[in-house]
C-alpha cells in the first residue's frame, strides 16, 4: 500500500480502550503494517503468570497479520501505582526498572521485535546529574549485554526533561559506553520540535545509521504534548524526506497516548497524513530539508520563524538588532547584564548559526556579545563568573562563547575565564565541553588541561572539529596519550573512535 522503505505502525498506548486483538484489527483494516506495543495494562502485562504464553500467542497473531512490532516500555504506572514512570534508570534504586527491561527483552525476542525502546528518566531530587550519568551508563551496559545475548537491539529514546533529552545526549551515552552495537536510538519526531537544536532534520541526520525506531506525532515548540498531525509545528514532509535520505527501513509508529477516546478515527487520519507526506517527499526527489524560509530549528513552517529570528540580522550583515541594543545598554550599565542574558534566547532565538556539529546558536552569539562588551568596558569579571555559576546550560555556553569573543583579555578576565573553562571541562554536558574548547582555551589553557580536554571530546563523542587551534597545538604528547587511550579501549574489548586514530596519525606524521 505504501511505497516507502519503512513500515507504518501505530502505538498501542493510543488504543487503551480497545482489547489488543481489536486494536490490531482496526490497524490492519487501515493499512498499518506494524505496531508499537507498550507493555503493561491493558494489553500485555509482562508480570502476569502467563506472560510467556501471551507473548507466544501474540507472536503467532502478528505473523499471521504480517505486522512488524517494536516493544515500547513507557507505561506510566506499571512499576509504581503512585509515581508515574518510577523508578527509572537514573534512580538510586532502579532494580524494578531493570527487572522490567530484562523481561521486555525476553518478550521482544519471542515476538521477533525490531527493538526494545527505552529512555533514561527525569533527574531525581536526590541524585546529581553526574551521578545520574554514571548510574545510567552502568545499567545500560548491563542491559546491552542482556540484549546481545537475546539478539534484540535496544533503542535509547531522548525525552524532553529527561537526563537524555536530545539525540546528542544519546550519542554521548553511546560514546561513553564504547559505541555498543546493540544500542541504537529512537527518535520521536514531535520531541524534535521541543528540544532538538537542529530540529527534526538535524536530529534524524545525527542519529543516522543508529536509528532503530521512529515515533511519529506532532508537537508545539514549548509543550511536550503529543498531538495529531497538523496541530503542531512539525514539518512532516521534511521528516519523511530525511528518512528517505537515510534509507531508513524500520518502523514509523504514530504515538498518541492521550487520544485513545478517538483511536479509530485518528488511526485513519494519521495514515492519510503519513501517506500524503510520504508521497510529497518522494515527489520532491528525496529533499530532506524544509523549503527556503522553513524553521530548521523546530521543523515548523516559515510563519513560525518570525517569532524566533536568528542572532544575526536577516541580511546576514551584522548582529541582531536586539543584540546591538543589549550591548549598548551593557556598555552604559553593566548591572543590567543578568536580565539581558536571561532574555537572549527568547529575543533572538536558539537556532544554530551553521550546520556544523555543536555550532554556536543565535542566543550563544547574543550572550557572547554581551560578555565581550563587559570585558571591553572594564567590568569586573565577577559579573561573568556569576552569570556562569547561576546560569542554565545555555547561559553557561554563552559565557564560554563570550570568552572567545574577547580580543585581548585583561589578566583578571583571563584568570576568571580559565577557571570557567576548567569547570566546563569537568562536566559531561557535550555542548558545554564543546563550547569550552574555543579560541580562548586554545590561546590560554595550559598544555596539560588542553590535551585532556581534547581527549574528553573523543570520550564523549564530540567531533574534534569543535576544537579551536587543534592543528597548531596538537603535539607528540597528545598523540601518545591518544595511543594509550586506544590501547586501553582495545584491552577492554571496546571499539576505538575514529578521532583517536586521527590523533595517532599526527604522531606517525
Amino acid at each position: 500500500m505504501n511505497e516507502v522503505p519503512w513500515s507504518i505502525g501505530y502505538g498501542t498506548n493510543g488504543f487503551t480502550d480497545h482489547p489488543l486483538p481489536s486494536a490490531l484489527d482496526v490497524l490492519q483494516d487501515e493499512g498499518y503494517t506494524a505496531v508499537a506495543l507498550t507493555l503493561g495494562h491493558p494489553h500485555l502485562d509482562p508480570f502476569a503468570p502467563d506472560w510467556r504464553a501471551q507473548a507466544e500467542a501474540l507472536s503467532a497473531d502478528l505473523r499471521r497479520r504480517r505486522m512488524r512490532v517494536v516493544v515500547e516500555t513507557g507505561a506510566r504506572y506499571l512499576l509504581d501505582p503512585v509515581r508515574k514512570h518510577r523508578p527509572t534508570l537514573v534512580d538510586r534504586n532502579a532494580e524494578p526498572r531493570m527487572v522490567f527491561l530484562r523481561r521486555a527483552i525476553e518478550i521482544a525476542a519471542i515476538l521477533g521485535a525490531d527493538c526494545v525502546s527505552l529512555w533514561s528518566g527525569v533527574l531525581p531530587d536526590d541524585v546529581t546529574l553526574d551521578a545520574a550519568r554514571v548510574l545510567l551508563d552502568e545499567r545500560l551496559l548491563e542491559l546491552t549485554a542482556v540484549a546481545a545475548a537475546a539478539g534484540v537491539p535496544l533503542a535509547l529514546e531522548p525525552e524532553p526533561g529527561m537526563v537524555v533529552e536530545t539525540v546528542a545526549d544519546a550519542l554521548a551515552v553511546r560514546a561513553r559506553l564504547g559505541h555498543p552495537a546493540m544500542l541504537g536510538i529512537t527518535v520521536d519526531l514531535g520531541h524534535c520540535v521541543v528540544v532538538e537544536p537542529d530540529g527534526v532534520v538535524g536530529a534524524l541526520r545525527a542519529a543516522g545509521a543508529l536509528l532503530r525506531n521512529v515515533q511519529a506525532d506532532d508537537m508545539l515548540p514549548h509543550a511536550h504534548e503529543h498531538l495529531p498531525f497538523g496541530e503542531g509545528a512539525l514539518d512532516l514532509d521534511a521528516a519523511l524526506a530525511t528518512l528517505r535520505e537515510l534509507d531508513y527501513r524500520g518502523v514509523v509508529a504514530v504515538e498518541l497516548p492521550r487520544h485513545a477516546h478517538a483511536a479509530p478515527a485518528l488511526a485513519r487520519a494519521s495514515m492519510a497524513a503519513l501517506t500524503a507526506a510520504a508521497a510529497r517527499s518522494g515527489a520532491a526527489s528525496g529533499a530532506a530539508v524544509p523549503a527556503a524560509g522553513g524553521d530548521s530549528a523546530t521543523g515548523g513552517s516559515a510563519g513560525a520563524v518570525a517569532s524566533s529570528a536568528p542572532a544575526m540580522s536577516s541580511r546576514g550583515a551584522g548582529p541582531h538588532p536586539w543584540t546591538t541594543r543589549a550591548v549598548e545598554r551593557v556598555r552604559g550599565d553593566a548591572t543590567g547584564a543578568a536580565r539581558l542574558f536571561a532574555a537572549a534566547g527568547r529575543e533572538v532565538g536558539r537556532e544554530p548559526l551553521t550546520a556544523e556539529p555543536f555550532a554556536p546558536t543565535a542566543d550563544d552569539a547574543a550572550r557572547a556579545a554581551i560578555i565581550a562588551a563587559l570585558a571591553d568596558v572594564g567590568a569586573d569579571p565577577a559579573v561573568a563568573v556569576a552569570l556562569y555559576r547561576r546560569g542554565d546550560d545555555a547561559e553557561r555556553r554563552g559565557v564560554l562563547r563570550g570568552l572567545d569573543a574577547i580580543t585581548d583579555p585583561a589578566p583578571a578576565w583571563r584568570d576568571a575565564g580559565l577557571d570557567l573553562v576548567l569547570d566546563a571541562l569537568r562536566a559531561n554536558d557535550t555542548r558545554l565541553v564543546a563550547a569550552a574548547l574555543g579560541s580562548f582555551a586554545a590561546a590560554h589553557l595550559n598544555d596539560h588541561a588542553w590535551r585532556h580536554g581534547v581527549l574528553k571530546c573523543v570520550f564523549l563523542g564530540i567531533p574534534l572539529s569543535v576544537v579551536a587551534g587543534l592543528e597548531a597545538r596538537a603535539d607528540d604528547e597528545l598523540a601518545a596519550m591518544a595511543a594509550r587511550f586506544a590501547e586501553e579501549r582495545r584491552a577492554a574489548g571496546r571499539t576505538v573512535p575514529d578521532d583517536l586514530t586521527l590523533l595517532r596519525a599526527r604522531e606517525r606524521a
